[in-house]
């Protein structure tokens, strides 16, 4: 049953594209090697700050909502440049910086994941959009730099944290709990399992391979064979 969307403030959302913005263009600046110009920080920023809602809004169907205001492309410029400008002194508070975008992850996965749910989405692509809408503007980012995407990175457990958060939140709305609160929960949540996931180094495995099959015993039939054919 489609529910209502967990909506927030504009000044809560422009300020979580602000702080993503931000965060895009301070990591940015550290590439030296790629020579970019205010332009280029500025796309990078923008791209990072509301990418992930640009992408959300495009699998739903609907008007992004970077476009209904003046205010998304102002902010996200502006903290963009603010970032490469002072890429040293956030440089010195990037605990601070980290707790604040596994916040904005989480808020921005639980509006990706209640807007879907609200379309009528069933519950497992409703939290693909949430997951999306939350780490999609750090793939852009990546991206546009040329380097391999953070998220499929061992120690980057970006996608698991909002997937987390999403998981829960469907949960809670399937449970019939108001979706205000089920959102907050799944903000915790992914807040949560971001900032462990750094304090304490959790990672996802590396991929493997098989490199040697194990030899299965024989069978006396097969054993029969084998010595018809040496015979």
């Amino acid at each position: 049953m489609p529910t209502e969307v967990f909506a927030i403030p504009l000044w809560a959302d422009l300020l979580a594209v602000g702080i993503g913005a931000l965060q895009g263009a301070t990591f940015a600046a550290l590439f030296r090697d790629r020579k970019l110009d205010l332009l280029g920080v500025a796309i990078i920023g923008i791209a990072t700050g509301f990418g992930g809602g640009l992408l959300r809004d495009i699998l739903l169907g609907i008007m992004p909502a970077a476009m209904q205001s003046n205010w998304y492309v102002v902010v996200a410029t502006a903290a963009a440049l603010f970032g490469m400008l002072l890429q040293r002194v956030f440089h010195i508070f990037n605990g601070v910086i980290t707790a604040l975008d596994a916040l904005t992850i989480g808020l921005f996965g639980a509006i990706g994941t209640t807007k879907a749910l609200a379309m009528g989405v069933p519950a497992v692509p409703a939290v693909f959009v949430g997951v999306l809408a939350a780490v999609g503007g750090s793939v852009l980012r990546d991206l546009l730099l040329g380097l391999q995407i953070s998220i499929m990175q061992v120690g980057s457990l970006y996608a698991v944290a909002a997937a987390s958060g999403a998981g829960i939140l469907v949960v809670l709305v399937a449970l019939n709990v108001d979706v205000f609160v089920a959102a907050l929960v799944g903000v915790v949540v992914t807040f949560g399992v971001r900032i462990l996931a750094v304090l304490f180094n959790w990672r996802l495995p590396e991929q493997r391979r098989i490199e040697r099959l194990p030899k299965l015993p024989l069978t006396r039939i097969t054993q029969a064979r084998n010595r018809r054919k040496n015979s």
